[in-house]
């Protein structure tokens, strides 16, 4: 299917997303896209300061040229951030005003934006100003409550117009940052093959396809995407954009998250920082898809066909014994609990187990061969990082080698989801697979800390 066939599918396919326009200038264009699908009532712009710069006070004088009711824009201070709090200010200022809100911004604005209209009833509308993300079209809004990055059950945007020429003038880095989520989708898709092939979570082909017939010419082109080039932002907005349209299909962000984004969920809850600031979304998660790929291409290499699954099984600890790892793990305190929560909703029981270790090995050599065809490799994977601007090594975001070991671990426990970790752990070569990754010459040697 040619890429304007299947954007055309994957928008009919979304459950909440009705119109997508992108293009140079589709900023202008905002008042007719709106009109389209909600008439003539208010439209409530929502920007921060460098949003409302870059597009929103060209977007509310495109709806006052038009003719169109739109009250006083509500414009966040420079300290914005994705958590509960933001989110309560925004609701409360949006409830005294009839009017559908319109997010004018990236990932911030947009997840507050769309959990406020959520819990107010209304459908919004997104403005994107940078390619760094594919949470635009994604069911759900990634909010930090507490010591825990949660992600709240609520409809995608109604309408959503990305504009190139505001895209190619992002700050630095916004771009390089989508890019690297949308290359973390392979070893997502990866993840989904492993879940599929144990009967964990079957792959739904039709979602399948949104995100992966055109995932390998999406990320393509990583020096197009650095130097701004036209044709390299347009694949990449499409890709993050069918992106979220999977994940509106599908319910959940299975489509487009798997253990890459448990290591970026991880570092965000234990609220990491360095030199004075949180790496962003995009960078944490490219290296969580190093991480993830290491150990990918580490299982690849094994004969899990003939793996001793009565040892596994009966060296299984309990599920009492894990929580108490855990606690030793995190250290006592709410991410811990989330943890243990989040590790006994999948945990199974030794029965389980043989039957989830029995399905992996006997389709191994099936999955081991479509594995290999559609994971790109390590090095190319850390290269295009490299071409895009991204960091490719785990020090340049503040995590050193040993940090990232314990990371491995922490990762597997802090998401329900199944993933290659969990599937190391399961067969019980999860050690043997970290010496293998952590040893001299292995692909993190250079992680030593960055100064």
């Amino acid at each position: 299917m040619n890429p304007d066939s299947l954007l055309e599918t994957a928008l009919k396919a979304a459950r909440d997303t009705r119109k997508l326009a992108i293009g140079q200038g589709t900023r202008h264009e905002a008042p007719a896209l709106f009109e389209a699908i909600f008439g003539r009532r208010p439209a409530q712009i929502v920007a921060d300061p460098n949003t409302w710069e870059a597009a929103g006070r060209d977007v509310v004088a495109a709806f006052r040229g038009a003719g169109h009711p739109c009250p006083g824009p509500f414009v966040f201070g420079a300290d914005v951030y994705a958590g509960i709090e933001d989110a309560d200010r925004l609701e409360a200022a949006l409830a005294g005003v009839d009017a559908i809100p319109v997010a004018v911004g990236s990932g911030t604005i947009n997840d507050l934006t769309k959990l406020a209209a959520h819990r107010l009833g209304r459908p919004y509308m997104a403005v994107a100003t940078a390619a760094s993300m594919d949470g635009y079209t994604a069911f759900g809004a990634s909010i930090t409550r507490g010591d825990s990055k949660q992600t709240f059950d609520c409809p995608a945007p109604a309408v959503v117009a990305a504009d190139l020429d505001v895209i190619a003038k992002a700050p630095a880095g916004m771009n390089a940052s989508g890019y690297a989520d949308l290359l973390a989708k392979n070893v997502a898709g990866a993840d989904w093959i492993l879940a599929d092939a144990a009967r964990v979570e079957p792959i739904a082909p039709a979602v399948w396809e949104i995100v992966h017939e055109n995932l390998k010419s999406w990320v393509a082109d990583p020096s197009g995407v650095a130097r701004n080039d036209p044709e390299a932002l347009r694949g990449l907005v499409a890709g993050l954009m069918m992106s979220g349209f999977a994940m509106q299909a599908h319910r959940t962000s299975r489509p487009a998250s798997g253990a890459d984004h448990q290591f970026s969920h991880l570092w965000d809850m234990q609220r990491h920082a360095f030199q004075g600031a949180a790496p962003s979304h995009g960078f944490k998660v490219g290296i969580g898809t190093l991480a993830s790929l290491a150990l990918h291409q580490d299982l690849l290499a094994r004969d899990l066909e003939h793996a001793d699954v009565e040892r596994a099984v009966a060296s299984w600890p309990t599920f009492e014994h894990e929580a108490r790892r855990i606690v030793e793990l995190f250290g006592p305190g709410e991410l811990a609990a989330k943890a243990v929560e989040e590790t006994r909703a999948k945990h199974p029981s030794p029965d389980q187990l043989r039957e989830q270790l029995l399905r992996l090995g006997q389709a191994w050599p099936e999955v081991r061969d479509r594995l290999a065809r559609h994971l790109i490799p390590f090095d190319e994977v850390r290269a295009r990082l490299r071409q895009v601007g991204c960091p490719d090594r785990p020090q340049e975001i503040g995590i050193p080698a040993d940090r990232l070991r314990v990371s491995y671990e922490q990762a597997s426990s802090i998401r329900r989801r199944f993933t290659v970790l969990d599937v190391a752990r399961r067969f019980g070569v999860f050690e043997d697979s970290m010496r293998a990754i952590f040893r001299p010459g292995g692909p993190f040697e250079d992680a030593s800390p960055f100064m």
